[in-house]
This record gives structure tokens, C-alpha cells and sequence, in this order.
């Protein structure tokens, strides 16, 4: 086909025909070859725009110029513009691999590889997963866990504590009051998995054999992804901080103490502990109570229960009384 040359379908079956027969006109092309006068018009001065046709002497009938003569100068044209395609597409592509490698060095930088959003955390942490060699340690906040992320948990701790992967994970108490999430934290237990737990996290975080970090890009919602950290000097920091928080937490085989406190005893339960430093930080009841995982009624009815034992009859009461007696 000639339109690879630039002729357009008409303009190509209208060449061809007048090869065959160079006397006949419009009105013989146009009964030949089904098409109107006004198409085969414009096909012949397509046909003249690109110099196939030269007219005869008397100048009154175009015919049909050297085709071996102008079809190669026509192939010609074609080929260059392919060439310039072709010159296009290796800058393209030149440009392209400049960019990747930009982004890749950006990622390999020191402060850490981006991995926004859920999916490409849990993909991630599915690769750790894979090459983790000892152990696995891990803060999770919350209440609730969601029940899409413990079906994938299952799968990818049962293969690393299959291998020997020491997995130690310290919960928020507050996971206890769902059945859905304490069913799943004995199931880890059963195979071998170590779980504890503290009134409040402080942040979600991985740490896979105290040679990298995953941290949470905005730790207030963990869901816009995390920031994987090699750096020996942030990783041994946050290798720190899990062993202080895990040995103070409570064993799962414990039940935390209740939430009856006695104020003769110059102590209060953990929980409790918990809920005074919030509020001293000057953390509203909504703001504590997701810190703590729990609902806002359940944070109002302990801020209650304390003040009680308090003997006080209002919060900036009970505070400094929590203060006096060394509670916080």
C-alpha cells in the first residue's frame, strides 16, 4: 500500500488505475472506480502535491509522472521521517532512564525510601518478611486490628516463625476488648509469637533484625504509608526504644491490672497511669482516647473513676492531687 508513502486510500487506488490506463479522465475514473468526481478531484491533487502526476504537453490531461523516479524520492522522505522518529524515541528513552535514575538514587538516599500508601507498606514488609534472618519486633497502636491486615500478617508470620524468626510484638491494651484481635494474638502465640501490651504505643513501627526500620510517615495516620530507615545510628535508636517499652509491658498471659486503683497504695494501674499523663499533656478526651484506643466514654468514665479516688470535684482538682500524691 502506497498510504504508508502519505497517499491517502483514494488517492492510492486512483494512482494505480491511471498506471493501467493513463488516457482516462475524472469521469472515467470516477465510473471505474465507484467513487464521486469530487473524491477522485481530491485525490488528484493530492497526487499532484506530492509530484506523481505532471501534466501533458498541451496541458490539458495530467498523467502519471516516472513512478521509479518519484516513488523513490517519495520512499526516501518516509525513511528520514522514520529515522527522526527513531532519534525521538532514543531521547525519549535516554531522558526516561535519567529520570528512574534520579528517582531510584532518591530513594537509596540516606533519610530513607518512601513507600506511600497500605499496599505498598504491606508489600514491603512481605519482602522483609521473606529475608528476615532472626527476628521481627513491632509496635502496633490501635484497638481493633482491621481484619484484611491480620489475614496478611497470618500468612507472612506463620512462614518467618516456620524459619525460627524470633517475632515479638507489643499491643495497645486496648486490643483486648476485641475478640476478633485477641483470637488472632493467641493464634501468633501458639506458634510460637511474643505479644505484649501497654496502655498507650508509642508509634506504629517494624524493626527487622535490628538492621532496618519501617516508621510511619505521619505517625497520626499510619495509612499514608511508612519510611524505611537503614541508618545504623536511627535503627539502634528505635531498637532501644522497643526494648524499654517491652519490658515494662505486660506478658499476654497477664491480665492488666484492673481499673479499680487504690489510693492508699501510692500507685495506680498502668491504664490509669496512662490516662493522667494525656490528660496532663493537655490532650482533649477525643485526642487521648485514640491515643489509648479507646472509645471517648470509656476515657470519660475512668477520668471519673480517678477523680473519685480522688475525692476531687474537678479535673484541674484531681490533677494536682495526682501530683501531690506522686500518681504522675
Amino acid at each position: 500500500m502506497l498510504t504508508h508513502l502519505g497517499l491517502s486510500s483514494e488517492a492510492d487506488l486512483v494512482y494505480r488505475t491511471m498506471l493501467i490506463e493513463p488516457t482516462w479522465g475524472v469521469s472515467d475514473l470516477s465510473a471505474h472506480l465507484g467513487m464521486s468526481e469530487r473524491q477522485v478531484r481530491k485525490a488528484l491533487d493530492q497526487l499532484a502535491d506530492l509530484c506523481l502526476l505532471e501534466m501533458t504537453e498541451d496541458g490539458q490531461q495530467p498523467r502519471v509522472a516516472d513512478p521509479a523516479t518519484r516513488l523513490t524520492a517519495l520512499l526516501s522522505k518516509a525513511e528520514e521521517s522514520v529515522r527522526d522518529q527513531q532519534r525521538q524515541i532514543q531521547e525519549a528513552r535516554d531522558t526516561v532512564t535519567a529520570i528512574a535514575t534520579a528517582y531510584q538514587r532518591r530513594k537509596e538516599a540516606p533519610e530513607g525510601v518512601r513507600w506511600e500508601g497500605v499496599e505498598a507498606v504491606r508489600a514491603r514488609l512481605r519482602q522483609l518478611s521473606h529475608t528476615a534472618k532472626r527476628e521481627c519486633w513491632s509496635f502496633t497502636p490501635g484497638g481493633a486490628h482491621r481484619p484484611d491486615a491480620m489475614s496478611e500478617s497470618r500468612k507472612i508470620n506463620e512462614a518467618a516463625l516456620a524459619r525460627g524468626v524470633q517475632i515479638l510484638c507489643v499491643y495497645q491494651t486496648a486490643y483486648r476488648n476485641d475478640p476478633d484481635t485477641v483470637e488472632y494474638a493467641n493464634w501468633l502465640t501458639g506458634l510460637g509469637g511474643q505479644i505484649r501490651t501497654m496502655p498507650t504505643v508509642p508509634m506504629q513501627m517494624v524493626v527487622v533484625d535490628r538492621e532496618v526500620a519501617l516508621l510511619p510517615i505521619n505517625p497520626t495516620s499510619p495509612r499514608h504509608g511508612a519510611i524505611e530507615v537503614r541508618t545504623p545510628a536511627i535503627v539502634v535508636a528505635m531498637c532501644a526504644l522497643f526494648q524499654q517499652v517491652w519490658d515494662v509491658a505486660v506478658p499476654l498471659s497477664h491480665r492488666p491490672a484492673s481499673a479499680t486503683g487504690d489510693a492508699s497504695s501510692g500507685r495506680l494501674p498502668a491504664f490509669e497511669q496512662a490516662v493522667l499523663r494525656l490528660l496532663a499533656e493537655g490532650l482533649t478526651d477525643e485526642s487521648a482516647s485514640r491515643r489509648l484506643g479507646v472509645s471517648v466514654r470509656t476515657l470519660r468514665r475512668t477520668i471519673a473513676e480517678i477523680s473519685a479516688q480522688l475525692q476531687s470535684s474537678s479535673r484541674f482538682q484531681a490533677g494536682v492531687e495526682a501530683c501531690r500524691r506522686g500518681w504522675i
